[in-house]
Parts: structure tokens; sequence; C-alpha cells
């Protein structure tokens, strides 16, 4: 949520920044400060009256003790009109709190300066390419096709026990799933992430605190009996453990890697697209969150970019980094980096990742702040990425990695498969 703060003190800004996410209801903003102004003012006159209830029964209790019990009496009525009163603008009070934060929440996080112009994926800005395309055998195929030939998951399967979008793994394609989130979960332990097992499902306050509500009702499975949302993924667990949390700035960064399941609505598209593994219902995922201070996010959001690099430099997977335009940014982020493979049985792109700084969007609703050197009490800077999302990587794995005789393990990931090629 932006800080309202902010927004009074820099309203051209703030109304240029949601015009780069296409925010299309810009006069909210003007309305948000009209509500605010009228609150400060019922605020304040509300204060005025609390004071002058102190001054009276303070008065009221001096009359007292003189005995002077009429002129108590007297005093006592005013006191009753004042707590009418008071009560009155607390209501009020109340009912224009609500209306400015129904108001706040609507509003998309402001992108960062370096964010490009722009309102499709096409419009995104390619920062770095690695790795050479790989030029495959004639009788190369795509990872769908892969699957059935070597038993690795099976999708009919998961229509059967579920429906679209919940394969089945199977044998080594099991294996595979298993040796990769081991993968990558060592090595952002390295890299000094700790680790967490979040629950799988989240209340309503912590998907509205990261920002899933209420921007994502459509895109999330919900459990209604008992209002629990199932994840979309581990980020919105794990960045819910620091809400409502004051935390030293001694002890930032805030480092924390988790291992989940994904589950994700995602109402379908067809064609080849979403063909395998290309988009899921359920999928696992391993996500690297931060809390950190804000001089320091950006420097952070850097750092998780070279690690993400790490792991598919290890994968053998050639690459690229992409900036993400307003138009193609999430609700929440500031600034967002996109990883994509190259999958060459299908001849494209796949995005495996994002790493994104949320500056305070999230952590404003959270209330995660930090308290530093000088005593004062901030919000914190929060920070997450895929290290990695797994289905668009097995998929990349199985095409980039196929020959005549099978398909080659990198080295790296064999130490956790046990057998470096599937044949």
């Amino acid at each position: 949520m932006l800080e309202l703060a902010l927004i009074r003190s820099n309203t051209d800004l703030v109304k240029s920044g949601l015009a780069k996410k296409h925010f299309k209801d810009l006069h909210l903003v003007d309305e948000l400060l009209e509500v605010d102004e009228l609150r400060r003012k019922v605020q304040q006159a509300l204060e005025e009256i609390r004071n002058n209830e102190n001054k009276l029964a303070k008065e009221i209790g001096d009359l007292f003790k003189q005995g002077k019990r009429e002129e108590a009496d007297q005093k006592k009525a005013l006191a009753i009109n004042l707590k009418e009163e008071s009560g009155k603008l607390t209501g009020e009070l109340s009912i224009l709190e609500a209306k400015q934060t129904e108001i706040l929440i609507q509003f998309p996080n402001m992108p960062h300066a370096s964010v490009p112009v722009g309102k499709t994926p096409e419009e995104n800005e390619v920062v770095k390419q690695v790795g050479e395309i790989p030029t495959l055998h004639d009788n190369a195929q795509p990872h769908w096709d892969l699957a059935k030939k070597y038993d690795l998951f099976d999708l009919e399967l998961g229509v059967k026990i579920t429906g679209a979008g919940f394969p089945v793994y199977k044998g080594k394609g099991a294996k595979l799933q298993r040796a990769l989130i081991s993968f990558f979960l060592d090595n952002a332990i390295d890299a000094g992430y700790f680790e967490v097992a979040p629950p799988h499902m989240v209340n309503e306050d912590s998907a509205r605190g990261t920002g899933q509500l209420p921007d994502k009702e459509g895109q999330m499975y919900h459990a209604t009996v008992d209002n629990f949302y199932l994840i979309p993924t581990a980020e919105v667990p794990v960045t819910n453990i620091y809400r409502d949390e004051i935390i030293e700035e001694r002890d930032l960064p805030k480092k924390n890697v988790a291992y989940t399941p994904c589950f994700r609505r995602e109402a379908g598209s067809y064609g080849k697209d979403v063909r395998g593994l290309n988009r899921l219902h359920q999928f696992d995922k391993v996500e690297i969150v931060q809390i950190q201070h804000p001089d320091k996010s950006y420097e952070t959001l850097e750092s998780m970019l070279k690690h993400v690099e790490s792991l598919l430099q290890q994968l053998e997977l050639p690459y690229r980094i992409l900036r993400l335009c307003g138009g193609d940014m999430s609700f929440t982020s500031a600034l967002t980096y996109d990883f994509e493979v190259y999958s060459a049985a299908q001849k494209r792109w796949l995005e495996v990742s994002s790493v994104s700084n949320f500056e305070t969007f999230q952590t404003n609703r959270l209330k995660a702040r930090f308290r530093d050197e000088n005593k004062k009490v901030r919000l914190a800077h929060s920070l997450n990425g895929s290290a990695l999302a797994l289905p668009r990587i097995v998929a990349s794995l199985l095409e980039n990695h196929q020959t005549p005789e099978g398909i080659r393990i990198p080295a790296a990931l064999a130490r956790y498969t046990g057998f470096d090629r599937i044949s």
C-alpha cells in the first residue's frame, strides 16, 4: 500500500507513476486527498474535544474535593455534551478512515524510475542474455513427448485424479523434481538464507498483507468454509512472518528461503503456449525472500539476481534477463526482473523466475518495521524472487539436454538425482 505521506507531498509524481503502470482511476488520488483532508479536520476537532474532556474531568474532581457539588454538577452536564460530541466525531472518523483505506488499497505500487514505459511483454527491456542457443538433433522432441517416451510425468492421469494442470510425476521425473528442490534449497542456504517450511494456506489478512487481495482473488483457490487461500507462492506466508513485527536494524536483512507447492487458478488459454508443463495450476517452487533496510534494498536486488543467475549457469541453460515495463509489472512491485530460459524444442523463451523489490508497498500493509540506530521505527523494504520455479526448468532441461542417447543431466544436478542421464 502506498504511503499516504508520499501521496500528499508528491501528488503529481504519484499520478505519473500510477499512469506508468496504466492505472485507470487516477481521479481516486484526488478523492483520497479530499477524504484525508476531511479526516484530519475531524481528527483535530476530536482531539480538541478530548483535551477539553480531560480538563473538565480534572475541574470536576477538584470541585468535588472542595465541596462545591453544585458547580461540579453543572460542569458534569457540560461533560455529557462533550462526550456525546466526541462519540459522534469518533464515528465520523472511523467512517473516513475506512473510506481512506478502501481507496488506498486500490492503488498499485509506484514503479521505480528505471522501469521502462510500456504496456505489453513485447515492450520489456532485455538487459542481459547468456549462453548459446543449443542446436538439437534431427529427431528432437518437446518435453511433453519426451515425458511419454521416458515415462517422466503423466498429464492425462492428473486430469483423471484432479483436472487439467495437475500433472503426476513418475519415476525419474519425480526424482528430478525432488533433486531440483534440494539443489535450489541448498544453494540458497549456502548463500545465507534461513530455510522455513510455511503453511500452504493463508488467511485473508496474510493475502491482503502481500497484495494478493484485492488484486488477485480470481487467481487463487479459495477454501470458502474456513476463508483460507491456497498460496500462489511461498512469498505470501514467508513475508507474513514479519507482519506486525519491529526488527532491530542490526538484525537486518532477514533472509528466508522456502520450498512449497504453489496453486494458481490462472483462467486458461489454449494452444502450444500452455502445453505440457508450460502452465500449471499446481507446481513446485523455491522462493527467496528478504526484509531489508531501505538504503540497501536495490543493492540486495542485484545480489538476488546474481543468485538466480548462478542456478541457471549450473544447470547449463541459456537465459536472458528482462526489466519489465510498467504495464507488465505486478500490482505490488516497484521494479521486477524476469528470467527466461530458452526452450530449444519449442523455439521460444520461457519465464522461470521473477525477482522484485516492493520497497514499502507490502511492509506498509503488513506493518513490517525496523528500529533504526536513532530508535526511530520505520518501514522496511521487502524483496522476493523465484529461485526457482520448477515446471519450465524441467521442460527446458529435458528439451535442451536431449541427445540421441537420452537426456543428459548437468553435473551440478546429477549429485542430487543419483543419475547423469535419462534413457
